[in-house]
């Protein structure tokens, strides 16, 4: 099932301690929501620079990062950092993100509207995406947060 909240901010959602991103292949968090994942959990930021330097993280693939309290996933969803993000990659991550979570016994990831920001994709057309994952997946729930807005 997926919930669509218009604003609001993905770490301090109710019942939830798992989340996922869009990010790119070239080791780049450092900008928009990336960088709040960067800076709230630094070693799986290495983890993942160091997936990208080795080539071992590629468009459409997840990194699935166990923080101890739930995960993170990392969805490949654009090459570089460069707005080129493709509609075929976050299916694909999404689709792995949810197989995932079913064998981690994960029942609800946040995220924020990925592919639309800084990956340059149409919000609507990645919607449609988001909401035909999650009918295939009814034990995982997705709270997508459409404008991320950080609690300070």
């Amino acid at each position: 099932m997926v919930h669509f909240l218009k604003e609001g901010d993905i770490f301090s959602l109710k019942d939830v301690s798992s989340y996922a991103h869009g990010c790119n292949c070239a080791g780049a968090m450092e900008k928009g929501i990336a960088l709040q994942f960067t800076n709230r959990y630094p070693t799986m930021y290495k983890e993942y620079k160091l997936l990208c330097q080795c080539g071992q993280f590629n468009p459409g693939d997840v990194f699935d990062y166990n923080y101890g309290e739930g995960y993170v996933y990392n969805l490949a969803t654009q090459e570089s950092w460069r707005p080129q993000a493709k509609i075929e990659y976050i299916e694909n991550a999404l689709n792995v993100m949810c197989k995932l979570a079913v064998s981690q016994n994960v029942k609800s990831i946040a995220l924020p509207a990925i592919g639309a920001g800084f990956g340059g994709l149409h919000w609507e057309e990645v919607k449609v995406v988001i909401k035909d994952i999650s009918l295939l997946y009814s034990t995982v729930d997705l709270c997508v947060v459409e404008t991320y807005r950080a609690i300070v």
